[in-house]
């Protein structure tokens, strides 16, 4: 890579890495050229110059994140034996999110602008369907009756469980995971 693309490069991961950190901060909505450029050190016509425009950057950003975390929760699934493992695993992974932590809150966000907006709408969207698919197919080949139903209301839970922590109103992880697990046995 030339040192001219390879600083393109770097300019466009502090962009992306920028708006991660104030998406959750400020919310969606609150994000600016001006503040994103600030934090990440560069003058806001960059911006313009590695993005289509400031939605398509935090779009990306968000999308970063939300990959980033499924790609986790899918490693700690490769560790799982049974379903009730899976749902434990699961559950587990999500413990180390409060609901009020930067992660959560950028999910929260990307949720939200997705409900508004057709092309993360379809990303996340499609990533949620992917994932809900992935942990279908495991409990399906553990014998779990309706597998894909089952994994979205497993998933369904743990994104509600997020969302009440957030509020302070969060529910012992335990006790649901013993529910989940009855779910899947």
């Amino acid at each position: 890579m030339s040192p001219a693309a390879s600083q393109g490069w770097e300019v466009r991961q502090r962009l992306l890495t920028a708006a991660a950190e104030l998406i959750p901060e400020r919310g969606w909505s609150a994000v600016s050229t001006r503040n994103l450029a600030e934090r990440a050190g560069v003058n806001p016509s960059v911006v313009h110059y590695h993005f289509p425009s400031l939605p398509a950057l935090l779009n990306e950003a968000a999308l970063g994140v939300l990959r980033r975390v499924l790609g986790e929760v899918d490693t700690v699934l490769d560790g799982a034996r049974t379903p009730a493992e899976a749902v434990e695993a699961i559950v587990s992974a999500a413990q180390r999110y409060t609901g009020d932590d930067p992660t959560s809150l950028l999910a929260i966000e990307a949720y939200l602008a997705a409900a508004r907006g057709e092309p993360l709408r379809d990303e996340v969207g499609g990533m949620v369907t992917e994932f809900r698919h992935r942990f279908g197919r495991r409990l399906g080949e553990h014998g779990v009756p309706d597998p894909e139903r089952t994994a979205g209301v497993v998933l369904a839970t743990v994104d509600g469980l997020l969302l009440h922590r957030g509020m302070g109103a969060g529910m012992d992880t335990g006790a649901t995971a013993a529910v989940l697990r009855r779910l899947v046995s």
